[in-house]
């Protein structure tokens, strides 16, 4: 279904990255600080992150897929990956495409911060946005952090296997849409705010697909990249998934998201934290008790 409704108010709840609902109820977290300048994910179609996140997290902020794919990836990468939905990204990127991220790793961007790779496994199961082929639509994709730049967006080409994994020459040499500077709606730094754009889905297409998309920074090498797994069968943007999910409210997915730091201004930079070894670790329970100790580490 279409997300609700965009919030206007930003949300500044501080996000915690809890472990996996499998792991105990008494889990061993540490929040370590990084740094990346930008973030982002498509939202509509969706990113394979941004969904399997927006179905995945439930109101403790423990990661808990329903869906067989994302819980595939949650065993491949972790849960890192789905707190920090928005970062498949290479700072050295510089817009490049092919020979630069190898075969087989497109949709985790060869990410080098955090561990993608379980969004590049092939699986008949990722959750999936309805489309109608040659339709306008408005796409939109998530500014956790504003930057100029252009996103390109490159479709499969007809006859793609979706039982292979993702290779370049599963993708149309060309983009079918690019756009520079889009508009932007709702504020920086929350779930809900997006850039959109006007433009045509691929005509002829019908089927499984995966729209691809990079946008490339113009004020930075930064880029970043994204799957989004659609089925061209006459649909208006529903989006299925298997095992059954409900859909986290925008007030759980910026609450258990990666925090922004405000204090940098307009070019925010975003605290990268992950779980570290039991050994550098603070217990913590879930929920409140969780948050409050994190709010206490930012404090000393």
């Amino acid at each position: 279904m279409r997300d609700q409704k965009k919030r206007s108010g930003r949300l500044r709840k501080l996000g915690l990255l809890t472990a996996a609902a499998t792991l105990p109820a008494m889990t061993a977290v540490v929040f370590t600080g990084g740094s990346a300048s930008a973030h982002g994910a498509p939202m509509d179609p969706g990113s394979r992150t941004y969904l399997c996140w927006k179905y995945s997290v439930n109101e403790t902020g423990a990661i808990d897929p329903t869906n067989a794919a994302c819980a595939a990836a949650l065993a491949e990468g972790g849960a890192n990956a789905f707190y920090n939905w928005f970062a498949v990204l290479r700072s050295d990127g510089a817009g490049r495409t092919e020979g630069f991220i190898p075969d087989g790793e497109l949709c985790s961007g060869g990410a080098t911060v955090y561990d993608f790779s379980g969004f590049d496994l092939v699986h008949e199961d990722w959750p999936t946005t309805h489309l109608t082929s040659g339709a306008d639509w408005e796409f939109t994709y998530n500014p956790w952090a504003h930057h100029p730049g252009t996103f390109h967006q490159y479709v499969t080409v007809d006859g793609w296997d979706p039982s292979s994994p993702l290779t370049w020459d599963d993708l149309e040499d060309t983009p079918f849409h690019s756009e520079t500077d889009p508009p932007m709606r709702g504020n920086v730094g929350s779930a809900e705010s997006e850039y959109y754009w006007d433009a045509q889905l691929p005509s002829g297409k019908s089927g499984r697909h995966i729209i691809y998309t990079v946008w490339e920074r113009s004020d930075s090498q930064e880029t970043f990249y994204g799957c989004s797994d659609v089925v061209f069968d006459g649909g208006n943007g529903e989006v299925t998934v298997p095992g059954g999910a409900d859909a986290a409210s925008p007030e759980v997915m910026n609450e258990f998201t990666a925090p922004v730091a405000d204090e940098h201004g307009e070019h925010a930079e975003h605290g990268a934290h992950h779980v570290e070894s039991a050994s550098q670790a603070t217990a913590v329970t879930t929920g409140a008790a969780a948050r409050s100790a994190f709010l206490q580490l930012l404090a000393d």
